[in-house]
């Protein structure tokens, strides 16, 4: 629990002992990224095949040019005609993001299950321009620990976030990265689910900032309160 005080003076002081602990705090994030560039990789040399407004493109062609890529899971079924709240609050953030991405040799892609002209239809709706595609029903959403397979489904648990747990939806957040070689091999470098996303969300940080915070405490779940941005 904060305290109110007229005194700049001491507010300052409390203010320079929360620095002393941002500042030891920062150390921790510089070691866990450099422990996620030291993980090993390994050859993705599954044929997968990704539907776009334009062509069929292979996981080698969504590099587009660059050596890395980061894919958002995002969560837009077969049957669904717009995309997952939270998986929109996250995609708004990226949008802004890709040019700077690009700048870094970073391509970044959007993979869905859904029908490329309703994932064509919501991107137009949100005014996004980054690259959306469908994986459709080939085993990129299960491989990669987004959408459990059918002998998932059937014992009615699977792995999620490298846990084992009960089904409860078909279709799950995350976020893969991936590397292309000079010789054109694919590698899967990093993955990264639930709660392991919230770092790669700038309007949280930002929330987080602020006396409040995210204040969901009371809310039926966390991030009940997310809309898409032109719901609100």
């Amino acid at each position: 629990m904060s305290q109110n005080m007229n005194d700049r003076a001491a507010w300052e002081r409390a203010r320079i002992e929360l620095l002393a602990k941002e500042k030891a705090h920062s150390k921790a994030p510089e070691e866990l990224a450099a422990a996620r560039r030291a993980l090993p990789k390994y050859r993705v040399t599954a044929p997968y095949v990704f539907q776009s407004m334009s062509s069929e493109k292979t996981l080698a062609d969504l590099f587009a040019g660059r050596s890395q890529m980061i894919v958002q899971h995002f969560m837009l079924g077969p049957h669904a005609s717009a995309g997952c709240p939270m998986c929109s609050f996250w995609a708004d953030g990226f949008e802004s993001m890709v040019v700077h991405m690009n700048q870094r040799d970073i391509t970044f892609v959007a993979v869905s299950r859904g029908a490329v002209s309703a994932i064509e239809a919501y991107r137009q709706r949100m005014g996004w321009t980054f690259e959306w595609v469908s994986s459709g029903e080939t085993s990129f959403n299960p491989d990669f620990m987004v959408t459990p397979s059918e002998a998932d489904l059937a014992a009615g648990r699977w792995r999620y976030n490298y846990q084992e747990q009960p089904v409860r939806m078909r279709d799950n957040p995350g976020i893969s990265v991936f590397e292309k070689t000079s010789g054109g091999d694919v590698l899967h470098t990093y993955s990264t689910y639930g709660r392991g996303l919230e770092n790669t969300n700038a309007a949280y940080s930002c929330i987080d900032l602020t006396p409040l915070g995210c204040n969901e405490s009371g809310l039926p779940f966390p991030m009940a309160w997310v809309r898409r941005h032109d719901e609100y």
